[in-house]
């Protein structure tokens, strides 16, 4: 969870619900055949430049949230899920209402490591079981070593705030003062008025020595070795398909200095601290055998801040990141979350220059970015904006052109950014957790963490997982696998409003896509053997999706077949790996396609429309194709 979000935001409560178990996916419902590219090679992600990519080559985009905040809170001893059977239900479930194909997945130092020296592989074994759940759904993982104020025990069980991150032995021995964060509103103000806070993580990055029972501990040494142990054990206990789709690393979430020292400022801290920090922890991967695996790295907290007074420079400007890393960020509107710097809706557009400066910091790091925190509070006084902020957050991550222009410009969209939104807590309202370890103070409302409510899921009174913002939002289509370079993406979801309508010059595809739902893909094969997927949401089906492409058209989509790599059909639907139900359009280019222009338009509008309406369609996005200079893009 992100300082960001909590600086400024009001939440109302929300109603206590009985407790209820989310239901264990049905034993007997047996998952679809893997497809012959769903292998250990198009599990398996690597960083090439600005790109995330498989095994056989193709462009990965990774779309996902984090699951789940439930890490931070001890109600369930830092586990992000009850049990196996919730991390079960709760994967399947993702993977059915939103089509995710990732995960951030918390993990609490605290637990790992409950004394010094010590590592509780209880607490490992459970944790290594939850992933898994999301891991046999086909969901790439990515752990993250999380921290709020850095850790809940320099909190008193008085206070209005709490933490998590260090384990108390850390704090034991630190002999901080006395928790204060004066006239703070928000809980993410004590990042940089509350002396215990701002003094521990000083200390932390300063390497210092602690006695402790065990001895002198420094207490980075300590988590960097804690740390080498857990990804050791997940590399010895996952199966190696699951390993396979571990896809990084988080060492640290949000950092900051805590205190800076004389002369120092947030980007000088970022380049001879947090830099060397991260090459220690890259070294670490190694020795654990995640040498092939990227460590996602955050710059300090505040580089990208959308208010003046909390903006600092930085951005790990430390040149070229070289292999083994990602650059990791992530960007809340702290303006919208206050209700009052903006008083109304995100627009068109709203949010290119902010996640234009994200992409900017990956090509000056030569390395892939993903926004591993994004969202908005889905009740309280700010949430009537929630629809119209995250509509504008999932357009910048697609493209860098605003919907109004994308037709006209198309060819300066740019690389699609992954991204994880913040957050998937099944137990969204149903908490019991005591605050600070304080039993007059226990917390059932929304996310159970100081006054929180960014879940996108709940459970209904069934206890069946259930979305708490519009589906046609959450459920997207998004590239995730595409074979060669990606030109340009566009996805208009008719949330709020429509930002991206088809031109008036193209009078047939814009009745032909009508009111429904439709997204654009525009990309150069690679020759590869693997096709381009995109992931598609619930409201596309087989019979009313309508696919116009130099491929071919389909008005109604065939089940993908093929004969070793050479499919029946060169645009087909399947079904994603884990058996939730998740769907997935397959583009078979031909084999020779290096280099070759490729598009594809998917709509949901017509069900059953006319030869003549698809071929004047497919006519005029033809031409508009044709007439882009495409030679400007990527």
């Amino acid at each position: 969870m992100t300082s960001l979000r909590g600086r400024t935001v009001t939440l109302a409560a929300a109603a206590v619900a009985a407790f209820a178990l989310c239901s264990a996916p049905d034993a007997s419902a047996s998952a679809p055949a893997a497809l012959w590219f769903d292998t250990s090679a198009a599990a398996t992600i690597s960083t090439q430049g600005v790109e995330f990519v498989d095994g056989y080559g193709r462009e990965v985009v990774l779309r996902g949230f984090n699951v789940s905040g439930e890490e931070k809170l001890e109600e369930n001893n830092g586990l992000p899920f009850a049990s196996v059977a919730d991390a079960s239900s709760s994967a399947v479930a993702l993977r059915r209402l939103t089509g995710s194909n990732a995960v951030r997945f918390p993990l609490n130092w605290a637990h790992i490591q409950p004394a010094p020296n010590q590592i509780d592989t209880g607490y490992l074994a459970q944790v290594t079981a939850q992933m898994a759940a999301f891991l046999d759904q086909g969901i790439q993982v990515f752990p993250d070593f999380h921290q709020d104020l850095y850790s809940r025990y320099l909190f008193n069980q008085g206070s209005w705030y709490t933490g998590d991150g260090a384990p108390q032995w850390v704090i034991a021995a630190g002999n901080y003062p006395k928790e204060n964060c004066g006239i703070c509103v928000t809980w993410g103000q004590n990042i940089t008025q509350n002396a215990a806070v701002q003094d521990a993580t000083a200390d932390f990055w300063h390497n210092r020595v602690l006695t402790t029972s065990a001895g002198d501990i420094g207490v980075q040494d300590a988590f960097l070795d804690q740390a080498q142990q857990t990804m050791s054990y997940l590399k010895q206990h996952l199966t190696g398909a699951e390993f396979a789709r571990i896809t990084g690393i988080d060492p640290a979430n949000e950092p900051y200095a805590g205190n800076y020292d004389s002369g120092q400022n947030s980007q000088s801290w970022e380049q001879n601290v947090l830099w060397p920090f991260y090459q220690k922890f890259r070294s670490r991967m190694n020795t654990a055998g995640w040498g092939s695996k990227p460590a996602f790295v955050e710059p300090n907290v505040f580089w990208n801040a959308n208010i003046a007074f909390e903006k600092q420079p930085g951005g790990l400007t430390v040149g070229q990141f070289g292999p083994g890393f990602a650059f990791n960020t992530h960007f809340y509107d702290e303006q919208a979350i206050s209700g009052v710097l903006m008083p109304g809706n995100a627009g068109d557009g709203q949010y290119l220059s902010d996640f234009g400066t994200i992409r900017q910091r990956a090509t000056g790091t030569a390395s892939p970015a993903i926004v591993s925190e994004f969202g908005m509070p889905a009740t309280g006084s700010v949430a009537g904006k929630t629809p119209s902020v995250l509509k504008a957050m999932y357009q910048a991550m697609d493209s860098s052109v605003a919907g109004a222009n994308w037709w006209s410009q198309a060819a300066s969209s740019g690389s699609v950014l992954s991204g994880t939104q913040w957050q998937w807590d099944i137990y969204n309202g149903r908490h019991h957790e005591l605050m600070n370890g304080n039993p007059d103070k226990v917390q059932t409302t929304a996310d159970g963490w100081n006054g929180e409510d960014f879940s996108s899921v709940d459970l209904g009174a069934n206890g069946i997982a259930q979305l708490r913002e519009d589906a046609n939002l959450l459920d997207r289509i998004y590239p995730s696998a595409v074979a060669g370079t990606t030109l340009a993406f566009n996805y208009e979801d008719r949330v709020v409003d429509t930002w991206s309508p088809i031109p008036s010059s193209m009078p047939n595809l814009a009745q032909l896509v009508g009111s429904g739902q439709y997204g654009v893909l525009v990309w150069r094969g690679n020759g590869g053997p693997a096709p381009t997927e995109l992931s598609l949401p619930a409201t596309f089906t087989a019979s009313n999706t309508t696919v116009l492409s130099d491929l071919g058209t389909s008005t109604g989509l065939p089940a993908y077949t093929a004969h070793g790599q050479t499919a029946d059909h060169p645009i087909a639907i399947a079904a994603q790996l884990g058996g939730s139900g998740a769907q997935r359009l397959i583009l078979s280019p031909p084999s020779n396609d290096s280099g070759t222009l490729h598009y594809a338009l998917i709509a949901n509008g017509s069900t059953a429309p006319s030869s003549g309406l698809v071929a004047a369609a497919a006519g005029e996005l033809a031409k508009w194709a044709a007439a882009t200079n495409w030679n400007t893009a990527r």
